[in-house]
Formats: C-alpha cells, structure tokens, sequence
C-alpha cells in the first residue's frame, strides 16, 4: 500500500486502485508507485487485474510539470514503464472508468484488454494543446480503433464521450451512472469464477502478434518523442503555457 497506489487481491483478481484526490493527476513519484505495483502481478496467479479510481475522474493525465527538460526523461521512464509492466500481465486487464479519462489517464485506460465505463465517462488526448503528442496513445490506439479515428484523436486532440468510445471500440461497454457499480462487480465476479490458467492461456493466444507489435511501435514513438518533438520550440512553449497559464505563441518550429 503506498501513498497513491492501493493494491488488493481476492478471488483471484487484483483491483490496482489510483488514489491522487482530486483526479488521479500522474506525477513521478505516483508513477513510481504503479510500476513497482503491477511488477509483481505478472507472476501472480490472478484471472484479472482491475484498474480503478477513487475520486471524480478516473485520471486526468500526467502533471505538466514533469515534461520539463530536467524531468522529461524520467517520467517517460516510468510512464511507459507502466505500459510494459501492464502487458506484461496474462490475466485480463480491466479499467473501469467512472469520469475523465484524458492524457495519460486515457493511455491508461485504453491500455487495457476491457475498458467498462459509466455513461458519463469521457475520453481525450489532449497533450497537442500543450505542444505533445501522447506516444502510448500512437502505439496503442491504431490497433484498437483504427487508424483513421486514431490519428484524429492523438494528432487532433479531439476528446469523445461514452456513447462514442464504445462505437469506435475504445470502451468494450458502457453503463448508466446508477449500475455502474453493480454492472462492473457482475463483470469482474464472472471473471473471477473462471479457470485461471485457462484465461491467461487464451489472453495469449490473443496477442501473440499484438504485444511485440505495440512494444515496438512504443520504442519508436518513444524515440520520436524525445529525439525530434523535445527539439522543437513549440513543444517547450506549449508546456511553459500551460504551466504560465498563458496562451501559447506557437513560432511553428
């Protein structure tokens, strides 16, 4: 149990729970909490790992103040080691969004074999506004929605709501506010009266072909990111804005 992160397991299934009031914001030493987290529960002989959230959003991204030139590299670190500690793990991935799921939050979100979200989930990658692109969104999101809808989403900064994100495949389903809480326990108590091994075993099968695929597309985003985008003016602009609270003066270089 750390400060941010509480992990408990029952039933064979682990619930990883964000607790960062008000909304879940990922700064490094949070990061550092999740990762050390789910390291263990790729061992650990589980039906599934829940992902949830205290608080009004399931998670509004990662804090601004750690894309700055001195932090940037360890944050990237730690956020996309979160990645591939996540697809690591042969039990099914769950993430049950509640609120907001924007920036890092939605990577997270999205990361996850089921997304179940309330109706009044919302779902965005805003980092374009604050001169970023988000790379795990690149690596994950073509495969899940389509290349089209993803690179308006990662390129165009464009957030959807519930209704939209289970149509294009984002979210596997959606709830009312009301049953959100009943219908998420029915899912996960279905899962957790099933065969283990038997579930991990077929997860596999599944991604055989899609976890090296997104592991290398991640490398490459990765490298872009910090190679070509932390080179650009526009990029450091964006992010001495938002955290200046100003509007950006774009140069387009």
């Amino acid at each position: 149990m750390g400060a941010f992160i509480k992990v408990e397991t029952e039933g064979g299934v682990a619930t990883v729970t964000l607790d960062r009031a008000p909304v879940n914001v990922l700064h490094i030493p949070m990061m550092a909490e999740l990762n050390e987290a789910l390291g263990p529960l790729a061992r650990a002989n589980l039906a599934a790992v829940v992902l949830r959230a205290e608080g009004k959003a399931f998670c509004a991204g990662v804090d601004v103040a750690d894309h700055t030139p001195e932090r940037v590299g360890e944050m990237m670190r730690l956020f996309h080691g979160i990645f591939r500690r996540l697809w690591a793990i042969d039990a099914l991935t769950v993430a049950l969004v509640h609120g907001a799921a924007l920036g890092g939050g939605c990577e997270v979100a999205c990361a996850c074999d089921v997304v179940l979200a309330s109706e009044r989930a919302k779902f965005g990658q805003p980092e374009v506004q604050v001169g970023v692109f988000p790379p795990v969104a690149a690596a994950i999101l073509p495969l899940r929605i389509g290349w089209a809808k993803a690179v308006e989403v990662v390129a165009a900064g464009e957030t959807i709501d519930a209704a939209e994100a289970l149509r294009i495949g984002l979210a596997s389903h959606v709830y009312p506010a009301e049953q959100f809480a009943d219908r998420v326990g029915a899912y996960v108590g279905r899962l957790a009266g099933m065969s283990r091994p038997v579930v991990r075993a077929g997860k596999r099968a599944t991604l055989i072909a899609a976890r090296p695929r997104i592991a290398e597309h991640l490398d490459r985003a990765e490298r872009a990111y910090l190679d070509e985008l932390m080179k650009l003016s526009d990029a450091h602009e964006g992010i001495a804005a938002f955290l200046g609270k100003r509007a950006p003066a774009w140069t387009h270089a």
